[in-house]
């Protein structure tokens, strides 16, 4: 087993016993040769493109099967194997078409590749992921930059994926995850050739992210400043978890008047903040638990069901495994998994009848709250008021705290990096990262919050224009407003943002807990000459550096 594409990869160098994550080698396996069959069929879909022919099933269907290998998505065999046949059954269909054009076309050892499904396909991953590693020779650095551009395009992918159920899609994305598939077995590539694919991963991936903004904002309004609760009510209750807004609200369409509440959990919390969801459904209450890590405890305590709609699955345990239920590209050897049906949605009828059977809250928990819907409509709306309150000398500089959390001790340096900040600083933050001090009461600097949530990993492009409108308030460049970005990772989603930022020139990012085992030395040198990327240090430190 070869695996480094998570932050808390084994002694911070890779896995090569069992997946930290929980994944088995053999999955690991299953999904290396899942990526290899995605890569012969990029092949012949780009082919088939310049042909135009029809390929937005394609496109929709390398989205959600790249997503289902990012970490911590689905750790099931048999929903891999049924990628891998369907990933070659498009591929020949394609071939087919093709050919009643051109019947001259050679395709390369890629888009010919048939798996033997009487053999193990672990063994056959094991080789597809030795061939991709010795392709590199002994240049450490350009399979370094070819396992970032891996790992961006997986979170592109899945921005993608999103965004295509929300009715925003962009035929140039689909065009440029199969031209990176395909530039992967380039070996004429050089050392800056693949910076600038990693760079044009970050590029798509702002465009994608737009689109995702997009797609939740015209379907949902814009997130309005909104208190969630934290304590449950008395009553049947369902918990949501993952990223999927729109099947969130798919849920609570087809749970409304069933007198069950729906709870949200982990990088959902944002969720609360569009106003049409609010609106149209009042069984929609508050959050429960915290981040992704904690799932394993707050999953067992929950008197309900709980649907899992994207990454961020642990292995479950047995005492809350037959209340489990997983969607989309999420799955789980012996986990319920509920497809979708005619209209793409599936139905919750077995969530429901879960919920219903099940004891549910006996009674009201403490009241306790927090406030989300800190995007980027509302703050812009007040941003003559920052300024103003910036020129007076009430606010000296802003914070952007956040990203993905995880288990690693280490992570405590992001609540203790947010309790120092000074009174007349302000904290933005986003992505469950923020769960290390969520809940923490900071005040307000006037009227502005000192602390604001701006959404989930998914809302970056959210942050991001936050940064460029505040800039353009203050008539000034991004790097020169008095604003610092302390940014913790854990998976493919956090690398395609941290590339987009580098693409946009952002400098000075502090990146933690640990720095990407797959980042070589020299290629972490290269990015911290041109854009000042460095590792965080202590709080104290880089309190007194950001802030000096």
């Amino acid at each position: 087993m070869f695996c480094e594409q998570c932050e808390q990869t084994a002694s911070g160098q890779g896995c090569h016993q069992w997946g930290a994550c929980g994944k088995s080698p053999e999955i690991n396996a299953i999904q290396d040769l899942l990526v290899y069959c995605l890569r012969g069929l990029a092949e012949v879909r780009l082919r088939a493109k310049e042909l135009n022919i029809p390929t937005r099933e394609i496109d929709v269907f390398i989205c959600e099967s790249i997503f289902a290998t990012m970490t911590n998505v689905n750790f099931n065999k048999k929903s891999f194997a049924e990628y891998i046949k369907q990933a070659i059954a498009h591929r020949e269909n394609l071939k087919t078409k093709i050919q009643e054009t051109n019947t001259s076309i050679q395709w390369s050892a890629l888009a010919n590749y048939q798996p033997d499904y009487t053999e193990s396909l672990s063994l056959q991953g094991e080789n597809a992921s030795l061939k991709f590693i010795t392709q590199s020779g002994s240049n450490v650095d350009i399979f370094s930059l070819k396992l970032t551009v891996i790992y961006g395009i997986k979170g592109v992918a899945s921005y993608n994926f999103h965004a295509q159920e929300l009715g925003e899609e962009d035929e140039k994305n689909y065009d440029f995850i199969a031209e990176a598939l395909v530039a992967l077995d380039n070996q004429d590539l050089t050392l800056n050739d693949w910076v600038n694919l990693a760079l044009k991963v970050g590029e798509i991936n702002l465009k994608t992210m737009e689109l995702l903004d997009a797609g939740h904002t015209k379907t949902y309004g814009h997130p309005v400043p909104t208190t969630v609760p934290l304590n449950p009510r008395t009553g049947k209750a369902i918990l949501v978890s993952g990223h999927d807004i729109r099947q969130l609200a798919e849920i609570l369409k087809q749970t409304a008047n069933t007198g069950i509440t729906v709870y949200t959990h982990g990088e959902l919390l944002p969720a609360h903040g569009y106003p049409l969801l609010k609106q149209q459904y009042s069984h929609f209450y508050g959050h429960y638990g915290t981040a992704w890590q904690n799932q394993t405890k707050d999953f067992a305590k929950f008197p309900g069901p709980v649907i899992v709609t994207t990454n961020c699955l642990m292995p479950p345990h047995e005492n809350y495994e037959d209340k489990l239920f997983s969607i989309g590209p999420v799955g789980y050897p012996g986990m319920t998994h509920l497809d979708a049906t005619t209209d793409g949605m599936p139905d919750f009828t077995s969530v429901i009848q879960k919920a219903l059977s099940m004891p549910g809250f006996t009674e009201d928990g403490e009241p306790k709250q927090v406030m989300v819907g800190f995007a980027r409509n509302t703050v812009l709306n007040v941003a003559d008021t920052v300024v103003e309150a910036v020129k007076q000398g009430k606010i000296r500089h802003f914070f952007l705290v956040g990203g993905c959390d995880g288990a690693k001790p280490d992570r405590n340096y992001y609540t203790e990096f947010v309790e120092k900040v000074p009174e007349d600083c302000v904290v933005l933050t986003l992505a469950c990262g923020k769960f290390r001090f969520f809940d923490r009461e900071m005040g307000m600097i006037g009227e502005i919050p000192r602390l604001m949530d701006v959404g989930q990993c998914n809302d970056a492009y959210s942050a991001i224009q936050i940064a460029v409108g505040l800039a353009k308030a203050f008539n000034m460049g991004v790097n020169e407003l008095p604003l610092s970005m302390i940014l913790s990772w854990y998976e493919q989603k956090a690398v395609a943002v941290l590339l987009t930022l580098l693409y946009l020139g952002i400098q000075d990012i502090r990146l933690g807990p640990t720095l990407p085992a797959f980042i070589s030395p020299n290629v972490f040198q290269l990015l911290s000459q041109k854009y000042n990327l460095q590792a965080i240090a202590t709080p104290d430190e880089d309190l007194a550096a950001c802030l000096g």
